[in-house]
């Protein structure tokens, strides 16, 4: 940023990799120096050093059961405790939709409390930086006040706090919303079907119930919320609550992080509510994703959807980007790796080597869900034995499947289905001593589990879609003496991360599977230990600790750098003060855009109403009558400038008392008299030709993109067309307007939001407006000096130098890299009046030359050589007429941009209408 290489202290990271670097290392050292914390940490956070062991239920946290909760906290300086001299611990608000522990009732005023485990559980115990609360729903109805208030006070000792939501909300909510939609959807499993106008009316209150709920978590964060926290949401259970959040309170730092796939864009815009989540999302600062492919269909949904722009950083909305990455989770690996020692673990080690003695043990641990692909992974086991006799009584496949959503009939069938292939397999291939398949319909303890993951020689991950997946993170830690063979779904996130140690196979193709299986049993020992070594490094290393001290440090930096980013973002503009000097001012100009500027909002894919606005730019209906009044005020000049054609101009201000200034201040006229160029005499359009060519060949292999051939430029638009294709497209054309019809021309090319324009070299808004300027001036006779400027447009970066046009210049010994001085306190600010004399700067004669007219060149000189050109044109003028009448003090000259958050421009309007508001009080005054 401009300014910092005077400011900045030597050892403060200036890069956002020098300050993420920096954290790194801080985290490591403090493990160093307080390498026994952690465990004290845990059994302070939970009141409890053995919950861990318990109930595990085998890494499937990323899905439907995912334990989430808050952590509260409080960032770096203000109000933190610092012990020992270390650093503070940061205050941290984590937010989701289950509470770390599960409430029962035992009277009307006590409770007991069981604690549950899962991967974001592990991962915030286990890194000591953080002070963690957490808040969520404690999976129970508590009505009476009585129960609350035992219940917050029992939570408040495990440093939880609850969300109490009724039973109805939670139907709608949880089970109707969340389970029956979204969870749905986000696995390709598609919507359910709508076979009754009742079904489309539950889904519209099941998401009515959603956005309730999630208001109500939002005023619990707001309840216990303090100035600094960092407050990380969790799921799609939450997806509303950013955009709650940052309603409440802008400069909160709110992070969000997805524990399931993000569908592909065609996917999730079958959502009929898929425009509010998406923005609702990217009210965050940082958006979390367990893979690349994840961020990837997220940014294109933003990119498709909302017609956003999508960079390498994120997704950027009118200034505002919300950062976008992969930050994929993993387990706590030294609790596995120690947990082998114990005696227990040895014991049931002991006994399952007896048990399948002789035989090559393959092992399946899932939730009986329909994503897992359980079917389709017995269906390949029973493929294996088909064509390969010699191993039927040397293999066994130990399949736990851990019941889920038993009074669901979809799952209910898909339990009977499994139970019936994995008969029908024994009954085919078993004997009366041994069978090939052991099916356990219930979760085993964590000691068992970890026993059995130790004995395994292949595990079969088979997921259909996974969100990450991590039993086969669980199955390599436990694999240091084995080295055993991991087969894992290509549709698990985990095989982003694991895939070069794995065994990937997709696991609807039954044939590949059972080849991949027979594959395993025979591999050689050197490649099973180097497949393993290179997993086991990656799971020892990328742990749940290391997962959640990443994202925090990010989203702190990515705080950082938005900061950065706003200190040039001008601010708002006070409209009441613009009016109150409008009135105190006696000779008035407006100088206002046109495109996104006086015309109808609409949305960033330029459509009205879902559809397709008309091609031609339409002045919005409500300023007809406050343009009206405006015009007739005699104290009040407005011109219309714009990059429009004149014909378009001419059909939506014909009838008002104005100035119309088309094709970016190049030609003008009075509504009551004739067109006029302001062009300079020099001006070269030679390379026009080669360009439309150009231009008319990608028009027909662009559909719905259209170009526009003006006097002084051509412009080829696509903000109809599909929005990534037309940006490929645009990138063709660039290449082949530089290497061929423009390598050597005199022409600027102009890139925006969703056109390219060639124009010639000057032409520019701001290298008209003098010269403008001046015509207005001998056009009315003015005498009275112009003290008061109002000028307001949705300007590409190029033509914004007509705001600084009235802004006064730097001084000529100022550095070229500090910007200019912002008028952030009009009031208390005097612009001096422009002057062009001879002891002005040698940058403000430069400036002053470049926008000479052809009229200010010829003072003896009667027409325009051009026959083309119009020629009704003053012939004489004096230099610069027009800056010269300007005698403006800060407080009364008003730059607004529309829309546009980084702007020179000293001040912002959101949109066209706020400009309808502006204008409606100041023709009230007039």
């Amino acid at each position: 940023m401009p300014g910092n290489n005077y400011n900045c202290n030597p050892s403060t990271p200036r890069s956002r990799l020098e300050r993420l670097l920096r954290e790194r290392e801080l985290r490591r050292s403090n493990r160093v120096l307080h390498p026994t914390e952690d465990g004290n940490r845990q059994a302070e956070l939970l009141g409890n050093d053995n919950f861990l062991t318990e109930g595990e239920n085998f890494g499937l946290s990323s899905e439907e059961d995912f334990p989430e909760g808050v952590a509260a906290a409080k960032a770096f300086a203000d109000g933190c405790e610092w012990k020992e001299g270390r650093t503070p611990k940061q205050r941290l608000l984590v937010v989701a939709n289950r509470l770390p522990v599960s409430a029962v009732r035992k009277g009307e005023d006590s409770w007991q409390l069981e604690m549950s485990v899962g991967g974001l559980v592990s991962a915030l115990l286990g890194v000591k930086e953080f002070d963690a609360r957490w808040i969520g729903w404690a999976g129970v109805n508590v009505p009476d006040s009585v129960g609350q208030k035992a219940l917050t006070k029992a939570l408040a000792e495990k440093r939880c706090i609850p969300v109490f939501l009724d039973e109805e909300i939670v139907h709608q909510y949880y089970n109707g919303y969340c389970n029956n939609i979204l969870w749905p959807l986000f696995h390709y499993l598609g919507l359910p079907q709508e076979d009754r106008l009742a079904t489309t009316r539950s889904f519209q209150s099941q998401f009515d119930a959603y956005k309730k709920a999630n208001q109500m978590f939002a005023d619990v964060v707001h309840k216990h919320y303090l100035d600094g926290d960092v407050v990380w949401c969790h799921d799609y259970h939450l997806m509303f609550l950013p955009k709650c959040l940052k309603e409440h309170n802008n400069k909160m730092k709110v992070g969000w992080f997805l524990h399931t796939p993000f569908p592909s864009s065609e996917i999730h815009r079958t959502l009929p509510s898929r425009s509010e989540l998406l923005r609702s999302v990217l009210a965050a600062d940082l958006v979390g994703f367990h893979t690349y492919d994840y961020a990837r269909h997220f940014v294109s949904a933003c990119t498709r959807i909302l017609g956003l722009e999508g960079t390498p950083e994120g997704v950027e909305d009118q200034g505002k980007l919300t950062r976008v990455a992969a930050f994929p989770i993993g387990i706590d690996s030294d609790r596995f790796i120690r947990a082998l020692e114990l005696p227990q673990v040895q014991e049931h080690m002991k006994e399952l080597k007896e048990r399948f003695a002789g035989r090559k043990v393959m092992l399946g641990v899932d939730r009986l869900d329909m994503i897992k692909g359980i079917p389709q992974k017995i269906l390949a086991f029973e493929k294996f034995l088909e064509e390969n006799l010699n191993w039927r009584d040397k293999v066994v496949l130990l399949q736990i499947a851990v019941p889920t959503r038993t009074d669901v009939p979809e799952y209910q069938k898909l339990t009977s289905q499994v139970h019936e292939i994995v008969g029908r397999i024994n009954g085919r291939f078993g004997t009366l001593t041994a069978v090939p398949i052991h099916h356990l319909d219930r979760s085993l303890d964590f000691h068992a589990l970890c026993a059995l993951y130790a004995v395994t020689d292949v595990a079969l991950v088979t997921s259909l879609r996974d969100g990450m997946n991590l039993v086969s993170y669980e199955f390599v830690a436990c694999q240091a003496s084995k080295k055993g063979v991991l087969i894992l779904s290509e549709f698990a996130g985990a095989a982003q991360s694991l895939g070069a140690g794995a065994i990937l196979v997709n696991p609807w193709n039954v044939t590949e599977v059972a080849a991949s299986i027979g594959y395993a049993l025979n591999m050689p020992a050197d490649e099973r230990e180097k497949r393993h070594h290179h997993n086991f490094m990656h799971v020892t290393t990328h742990t749940s600790q290391e997962w959640a001290a990443t994202f925090v440090s990010e989203l702190n930096d990515t705080i950082v750098e938005a900061q950065l980013r706003t200190r040039q973002v001008p601010p708002l503009l006070p409209i009441q003060v613009a009016v109150d000097r409008y009135l105190q001012s006696s000779n008035r100009l407006l100088i206002l855009g046109f495109n996104a500027t006086l015309t109808e909002p609409k949305d960033t894919l330029g459509r009205r109403g879902g559809q397709i606005r008309e091609m031609e730019l339409k002045l919005h209906p409500d300023l007809k009558e406050p343009l009206k009044k405006l015009c007739d005020d005699s104290k009040t000049t407005i011109v219309v400038l714009s990059g429009s054609d004149r014909s378009v101009l001419d059909d939506n201000f014909g009838d008002y008392n104005m100035w119309l200034a088309a094709e970016n201040g190049m030609f003008l006229r009075l509504t009551m008299g004739e067109w006029m160029t302001t062009m300079p005499e020099n001006l070269n359009m030679d390379w026009v030709d080669s360009v439309k060519h150009v231009f008319e060949y990608f028009t027909e292999r662009t559909p719905r993109s259209h170009f526009e051939l003006r006097e002084t430029s051509l412009v080829w638009n696509y903000k109809y067309a599909d929005i990534e294709f037309g940006r490929l497209q645009a990138r063709d054309l660039l290449q082949h307007l530089w290497t061929g019809p423009i390598s050597n021309a005199s022409v600027d090319v102009v890139q925006g939001g969703r056109s390219v324009e060639v124009r010639a070299v000057g032409v520019t808004k701001g290298a008209a407006i003098d010269r403008i300027l001046g015509e207005i001036v001998h056009n009315k006779g003015m005498k009275a000096p112009i003290d008061y400027v109002l000028c307001i447009g949705h300007f590409l970066p190029k033509d914004e130098d007509v705001y600084t046009f009235f802004e006064p210049e730097l001084p000529s010994e100022a550095p070229p890299t500090v910007p200019r001085p912002m008028a952030a306190n009009p009031a208390m600010t005097s612009v001096p009046r422009i002057s062009t004399t001879k002891s002005g700067s040698r940058a403000a004669r430069l400036k002053k030359q470049r926008s000479l007219s052809t009229l200010e060149k010829r003072a003896t000189v009667h027409g325009i050589g051009n026959a083309w050109r119009p020629t009704l044109m003053r012939d004489k003028m004096s230099l610069h007429e027009g800056s010269s009448v300007l005698d403006l003090k800060g407080d009364n000259y008003f730059s607004c941009a529309v829309g546009r958050k980084r702007s020179s421009a000293r001040y912002l309007l959101g949109s066209s209408d706020d400009i309808v508001t502006l204008l409606k009080e100041l023709a009230e005054g007039s």
